[in-house]
């Protein structure tokens, strides 16, 4: 007897081959009927007799293509239609302009074993692809995602690959990227005085110079990397010299998960991540006596690991045999190098090879970065793989908003229907390349998504270059939104948590609305305003951001503040770091105030203690400090130092002077620093939960929202969750970034709550604490 259903799918299912893959499953059934796209997701209109619709609809809920994820799949009968074949509908306008700007796809398995096969015509070809796998936003100009609208409409399709591309039953059917070695892109090899290398095989002859300890520079997706044999210390050191990077971590690229469980202690989902479509780098923990130069990441028990994801990686991978550094192909604070004459001019002092392609990217984007916290994925740094699938939020705006971002870790957001698009990682906006780079993204993803922002969000800081770039765009209203509480909106709309929320904002710094650098908070707050309940004690920074980089400006302070000036013991592990000329000024502004801010950040207090007793002056790159103190921790530490709680003003300050004295005095009698890390770590989460379970007294039994860049911190992290969820429901950025490149995705929900209650200032401070305004 013949039947008909309707089935509904969710999830991302749009621009990742979901509908050819239902139609070739339905001819493996015997199934006819039509697939179509919508905003919503994608509907199947299945007729055939009862145990075909039955095996059909099985696959459907049990199976996908591998960048599909499916959250739900429904059916409901509907009336038998007599049709004699099973098709491909046209989508509507709306939905089309959503399924026109999918994530790059690491190479499948199927692509993989193409270029391996000698038999393949494929075989050693680094461009290959389907609709699986393959580039994707990185190569789209325009909308709809067609060839055409890609920079891949110079290369026309030889009659092989129109043929694949043509039929529904090949799995190349409308890879827009499809290309063969008679067709195709093909690579160059260019030398460092940007003269071609004449080669039978670029690949090869790159693998002999990084072999030879070379540096070469290695177009991919979104951007260049630079390359060098990892287990060389000769080689790395060369890397860093030339790049002009003196310790932070280099990310390695290892040619399948049998290498990375040579170097990292992999768990099983550090492995799921690994592997994933999305093909991130992952950081794990490293293991003792790991193949690789001391020089990958100096003084961190963490290494970033990916799998290869192009073609190009594969074959490379393959030819060295060996794990490679692949860092961005940039110095610092510059945008990564993306187009060919840009890297020519840029990277030809640094690198001793370019191995190029003609294919041009459309769309610079880094790699994204996950780190597993309490046994699930966490997005640190959210780009290539995952830029630009939009997260829906649960709830409409009320008008298309633009949120900018922060100043540092920047990403943009653009809010329209009931989802957000976070845009590729720009990184911090510190000079004029990048600025320029970041105003391109915002353009370019306005024209995918057909939108024009009704309103601009951007960040209380009046000197970030996001917040010019928002005051500057003509014609739209300005939305000023607080720092910590995009933070605890960020979470909240991942969560789809209506609100209020007990939130607990901890970070570097953000500026407060009293015009003081806030980023230990603890925050009421629902999407359109909040009440700041308590803070951590202000350190101050003598010489303002310099006493972020020049740590032991906040050791002084915070032992000075603990002990009165000059009582500290002698002999701490920064006593030997410090200048008595020096520490005579910085004494001298402390008093005085001059030059000194405030700050209540979170993440200064992990620079302080890292000061104190690991004996670092200095700070050699953003986090390095508050890094190296969280993972000098004995992680099984339970016993918190002392603090303290004041409660006599309005907003309450957690004190960590008691902790310092303790910490030093248990210094003094010889408790190892690994202990007093781990208890620094406890006495953090002891504060926190004690201040929650305090205001829990007047705000009633509310969700704790975790958010802000101290929670990349797993043991911190993991701690609070051990801490508040016997009595709370606790929430932890999960798909944004908790650092500030969720910033913006928190700034559009704040700003199209105050949209829709009319875009008037309004918080639950006095008027001049306001949470948020408009201009």
């Amino acid at each position: 007897m013949s039947h008909g259903a309707r089935i509904e799918v969710r999830g991302t299912v749009q621009g990742v081959g979901y509908r050819p893959w239902v139609y070739r499953v339905a001819s493996e059934e015997k199934i006819s009927g039509r697939v179509w796209n919508h905003t919503a997701g994608v509907t199947i209109e299945a007729f055939g007799d009862v145990a075909a619709i039955g095996a059909f609809l099985q696959r459907i809920r049990t199976s996908s293509p591998p960048a599909a994820r499916v959250t739900d799949v429904s059916a409901s009968p509907i009336a038998y239609e007599e049709l004699s074949s099973f098709s491909i509908e046209q989508s509507s306008g709306a939905a089309e302009i959503q399924v026109s700007i999918p994530p790059d796809l690491a190479t499948c398995d199927d692509c993989a074993r193409d270029i391996a096969d000698p038999a393949n015509r494929r075989f050693r070809y680094a461009f290959t692809n389907c609709t699986n796998c393959g580039p994707r936003f990185t190569i789209a100009n325009d909308v709809p995602y067609d060839r055409a609208a890609t920079t891949m409409a110079k290369f026309e399709m030889c009659p092989a690959c129109r043929s694949e591309y043509d039929s529904p039953l090949d799995r190349r059917f409308h890879a827009q990227p499809n290309a063969c070695p008679d067709c195709g892109p093909r690579l160059t090899l260019v030398d460092s005085h940007r003269d071609v290398v004449a080669s039978a095989d670029p690949i090869a002859d790159a693998a002999r110079a990084l072999l030879g300890g070379g540096v070469v520079a290695i177009k991919g997706l979104g951007g260049f990397h630079l390359a060098c044999d990892a287990t060389s210390p000769s080689a790395v050191a060369r890397l860093r010299l030339r790049k002009r990077r003196d310790e932070k971590p280099f990310a390695l690229m290892v040619r399948d998960l049998e290498e990375a469980t040579r170097l990292a202690e992999l768990t099983p989902a550090e492995r799921r991540e690994l592997e994933s479509v999305e093909r991130p780098i992952v950081l794990c923990r490293k293991l003792e006596g790991a193949p690789i130069a001391p020089g990958i990441a100096p003084l961190n028990r963490l290494v970033g690991l990916m799998l290869p994801y192009t073609p190009l990686h594969h074959l490379l991978l393959a030819e060295v045999a060996r794990p490679l550094v692949m860092t961005s192909a940039n110095f610092a604070d510059e945008p990564i190098a993306f187009r060919n004459d840009d890297a020519l001019a840029r990277l030809a002092p640094v690198a001793d090879l370019l191995l190029m392609h003609d294919r041009d990217i459309e769309t610079r984007c880094d790699d994204s970065v996950v780190r597993v916290i309490a046994g699930a994925p966490t997005v640190l740094r959210r780009s290539r793989g995952y830029v630009p699938r939009a997260l829906e939020v649960g709830f409409p705006f009320a008008a298309p908003v633009l949120a900018c971002g922060a100043q540092l870790k920047n990403t943009f957001a653009i809010g329209s229907g009931d989802r957000v698009h976070l845009g590729p990682h720009v990184g911090d906006l510190e000079n004029v390349e990048t600025l320029a780079s970041y105003e391109e993204s915002i353009a370019r993803m306005e024209r995918f998504l057909r939108v024009r922002p009704a309103a601009v969000a951007h960040d209380l800081h009046p000197d970030y270059l996001s917040t010019r770039y928002a005051i500057e765009r003509p014609e739209v209203a300005k939305i000023a939104v607080q720092h910590h509480h995009a933070h605890i909106a960020a979470v909240m709309a991942e969560h789809r948590i209506d609100g209020p929320v007990l939130g607990l904002a901890w970070d570097g710094t953000g500026l407060g609305t009293d015009g003081t650098a806030w980023g230990g908070e603890l925050l009421l707050a629902r999407y359109d305003r909040f009440e700041r309940l308590a803070t951590l004690r202000a350190i101050p920074l003598a010489g303002g951001d310099t006493a972020i980089r020049e740590v032991w400006r906040l050791a002084v302070a915070v032992l000075d503040d603990a002990f009165g000036p000059g009582g500290w013991p002698d002999g701490l592990p920064i006593a030997g770091r410090l200048d008595s000329a020096a520490v005579k000024v910085v004494r001298s502004m402390l008093a005085s105030g001059l030059n000194t801010i405030p700050s209540h950040g979170a993440g200064r207090w992990f620079d302080a203690f890292g000061a104190i007793f690991l004996g670092r002056d200095r700070s050699r790159y953003e986090g390095q400090i508050a890094l190296e103190w969280n993972l000098a921790a004995d992680e099984s530490e339970r016993i918190p130092f002392s603090f303290d709680i004041d409660r006599n003003a309005r907003v309450w300050t957690i004190d960590l002077r008691p902790a310092v004295v303790d910490a030093v005095r248990a210094w003094s009698t010889g408790t190892s620093i690994a202990t007093i890390a781990g208890r620094f770590h406890a006495t953090l989460s002891s504060a926190a939960t004690a201040a929650i379970h305090l205001r829990y007294h007047e705000t009633g039994r509310l969700p704790v929202a975790l958010g802000g860049g101290c929670f990349l911190n797993a043991l911190l992290t993991e701690s609070l969750l051990r801490d508040l969820t016997p009595d709370f429901d606790v929430a932890i950025p999960r798909a944004v970034p908790p650092g500030d490149g969720g910033i913006a995705f928190g700034q559009a929900v704040v700003a199209n709550a105050i949209l829709q209650r009319g875009g008037h200032a309004c918080a639950w401070e006095s008027p001049v604490a306001s949470s948020t305004s408009t201009t």
